[in-house]
């Protein structure tokens, strides 16, 4: 059983301060592509040279932490990571660069339950650690978590989250705790530094410039978000496709990211009064076709992002 913290994804990193690859601060950045490649090979390799036991946490029903051994002389039978049946991948491209992410699924979470988007919220817990092992981040008690970003420095950790679901069921304790059927997401991803913090590693922590980083968690739940409660999750505001939500996806060019601004194209009128928002199937998520966009004048421009309507 275990209180959930509500917090911040900026706060609760917030000693972790970083710049995005493309903000170099006045220091000569190395090429991204270079480092992707060199990345790249040393994940693989730790991939093959280690695996990984899920160890129960005595007093803490609701956390698994997940352990990785290097494959000795002692331990010759351990299946290396890189053969496990857990391990998948899949391709992010950043600034041109495409991106192998391996994520370790050892349960994804419960089937009918909600699969986040890189814009949601989430419940979990998480630890970050080199693949030296150094340990730079962990928390045990279930926080939410924010996971839009106006910059690229902890993508790969969202890109993992999103690949899993949350517990069936969540019970509420008369001491303000709660605990979560044992169904929820487990895993780890295994983050190039291109998705993470590059060349300005955060302050005070072990990780270093260009090393890749390991993020494992539990993912007890997602939450679909619309940041501006103007009717459009925020994962539908993202408006050149690309995972992050920054100043590209500002259709008025004011000092607010649609994903924020509850009159996108800022003509007075609200967004939530421009559009029509049916949830047809009352699954409390909304879905692109359950969205009217309305375009008033038929130019191809829906009026809530047409200034002129």
């Amino acid at each position: 059983m275990m209180k959930l913290i509500k917090i911040s994804f900026f706060v609760l990193l917030s000693l972790f301060i970083a710049c995005s690859p493309d903000d170099d601060n006045g220091v000569k950045l190395r090429d991204q592509a270079e480092v992707a490649a060199e990345d790249q090979l040393e994940i693989v390799e730790y991939l093959e040279t280690h695996y990984f036991q899920l160890i129960p946490v005595a007093g803490n029903t609701d956390y698994r932490e997940i352990k990785f051994f290097e494959i000795t002389e002692e331990t010759p039978d351990e299946t290396p990571l890189i053969d496990s049946e857990f391990l998948k991948s899949k391709i992010i491209t950043q600034n041109e660069v495409d991106y192998t992410l391996y994520y370790l699924q050892v349960r994804q979470g419960a089937e009918t339950e909600y699969k986040p988007s890189f814009a949601d919220q989430v419940i979990t817990t998480f630890k970050l650690e080199t693949l030296e092992g150094e340990l730079a981040n962990e928390t045990v008690t279930p926080v939410k978590l924010d996971l839009p970003i106006t910059d690229i420095a902890r993508r790969g950790f969202s890109e993992g989250l999103t690949e899993f679901r949350g517990a069936s069921e969540v019970t509420e304790n008369a001491d303000g705790t709660v605990t979560y059927s044992d169904d929820y997401g487990i895993g780890a991803v295994f983050v190039p530094s291109g998705l993470a913090y590059f060349a300005n590693p955060p302050l005070s922590s072990p990780i270093g410039q260009y090393e890749p980083i390991i993020y494992s968690f539990q993912l007890y739940k997602g939450i679909q978000t619309d940041h501006d409660n103007d009717g459009i999750p925020s994962e539908y505001e993202d408006l050149n496709d690309d995972g992050v939500l920054n100043s590209d996806d500002n259709s008025n060019r004011d000092n607010q990211e649609n994903f924020i601004d509850p009159d996108d194209d800022g003509d007075g009128i609200l967004t939530a009064d421009e559009i029509e928002v049916n949830d047809l199937n009352g699954d409390g998520i909304i879905t692109l076709d359950e969205i009217n966009f309305i375009d008033s004048n038929n130019d191809g421009t829906p009026d809530y992002l047409d200034p002129d309507m």
